[in-house]
């Protein structure tokens, strides 16, 4: 059977450029030698297009443990690698189209992937019914796990919002065999507006905030766990305002903002849509930088376009990502060298290379006890589900890693990041890790 390649080649240095070139052009290719015993893994990410830069270093990581890791329980591993954007963003028809070619093959008993919450949501059910075990190092929505949008006490009425209510399918719809078949690495969404409450009160000595959040339901449900765990902190919300991200003009608001005793605002929403310009106009009304803090979700996290359109008060922007930063782990340090010894380009690299090794580490596991509790043959899909919902505390190089039984990972890092430059091409600078993996904290 031919192996199914698309883009570089592992371990060879390749510049970015050819990479998505080679990622658009997948083929499949005879292979040199008889392989015995395949077995195969799917992969779905967004290769080419928007997520590109952040997805290809993901399947980077995915193959860099493959590489080490080549066979399985007496099996020969080969990645059956798809692309969900096709070179625009990531399309949820196009993922469904990969994962049911994913079904049809025998040989194939998991999935890694996606990245994208809207092509999870059209992937998972698809996948479920076929028993076919699904693990992500992305996707933060809280809705692909559970039915809760928020929790009531990171709401400030204090009552939940359903995802139905949020304007989104609940997860037990996503799933019509009613087993749970999804596992990511990633905490959920409204653990980021939390983790940036304790961070705005226990290091930036933040009491009095205001809230700006746009139309979508991401950045509303970020507004809403940042507000009600602000105020269970002791803080106080001076107002709130939803913006238009067409038209993100909030002068007026940011005057009354700071007539109220604001110290700092948080907005929820995506920079893509031009809403860092808000950053720019807090400047002629707030002490500018690091004296009055801007807040954010990773929907701006790390984004150069935030940088340029905050412009010369970009310096003082935090904002949470729902993963480990993997460069900060001592125990990572050996793996993120090996890695980085073995390609050459600094493109080749992200915040997700990491996470991805581990997603596909924790699978290798749950497939290789599958392989044992089968006798040696090739894994029932369902059984490598089931071995993957038995997982805790797998040692991975971002730490112990287990799910609960909606499939979310119970290393519940949060990692905050600050722009510390106006230059958008300047990295950002971990100013935290807000962890709770010992408790909700709702």
């Amino acid at each position: 059977m031919g192996v199914i390649l698309c883009g570089m080649r592992a371990g060879v240095p390749t510049s970015a450029g050819a990479a998505l070139i080679l990622l658009a052009a997948c083929t499949t290719t005879a292979p040199t030698t008889t392989v015995t015993n395949p077995i195969h893994i799917g992969v779905d990410l967004p290769l080419t297009g928007a997520e590109a830069p952040a997805a290809v270093p993901a399947l980077n990581g995915i193959r860099f443990f493959v590489d080490r890791h080549p066979t399985l329980g007496g099996f020969q591993v080969q990645l059956t690698t798809t692309d969900d954007a096709r070179g625009g963003k990531p399309n949820p028809e196009l993922g469904a189209a990969n994962v049911q070619s994913f079904v049809a093959d025998t040989n194939l008993v998991a999935m890694l992937g996606p990245f994208d919450a809207s092509v999870a949501r059209r992937e998972i059910p698809i996948a479920n019914s076929a028993g076919l075990a699904m693990v992500t190092p992305a996707t933060s929505s809280p809705c692909l796990t559970r039915d809760v949008f928020i929790p009531k006490l990171l709401n400030p009425s204090y009552t939940p919002i359903s995802c139905r209510m949020a304007g989104l399918p609940p997860a037990s719809e996503l799933r019509p065999k009613h087993v749970n078949n999804f596992f990511r690495l990633t905490t959920t969404d409204e653990l980021q507006g939390a983790a940036a409450a304790d961070y705005a009160v226990g290091q930036l000595h933040v009491l009095r905030a205001a809230v700006i959040s746009d139309h979508e339901a991401y950045g509303q449900g970020l507004a809403d766990s940042f507000s009600a765990r602000l105020q269970r902190m002791g803080g106080t919300v001076v107002g709130r305002v939803d913006v238009d991200p067409k038209l993100p003009d909030a002068t007026a608001f940011l005057q009354r903002a700071k007539s109220a005793g604001a110290q700092a605002i948080y907005f929820g929403g995506v920079a893509g849509d031009g809403d860092c310009t808000i950053r720019a106009q807090m400047k002629s009304i707030f002490d500018p930088g690091e004296a009055t803090p801007f807040l954010a979700g990773d929907g701006v996290a790390q984004d150069p376009s935030c940088v340029r359109d905050a412009g010369d008060n970009a310096p003082g922007i935090y904002a949470t990502v729902p993963i480990v930063d993997a460069d900060a782990s001592l125990v990572a340090a050996d793996t993120i060298r090996a890695f980085k010894a073995a390609h050459g380009n600094v493109s080749d690299y992200g915040p997700y290379t990491i996470l991805a090794y581990d997603a596909t580490a924790v699978l290798y596991s749950a497939i290789r006890r599958a392989i044992d509790t089968g006798g040696g043959r090739l894994p029932a899909r369902a059984n490598v589900v089931s071995q993957l919902a038995a997982t805790t505390g797998y040692p991975g190089v971002t730490g112990f890693i287990g799910f609960d039984a909606a499939g979310d990972t119970t290393n519940r890092q949060i990692s905050m990041f600050e722009a510390t430059d106006s230059d958008p091409r300047a990295p950002w600078r971990l100013a935290a890790t807000i962890d709770y993996s010992g408790g909700l904290p709702y």
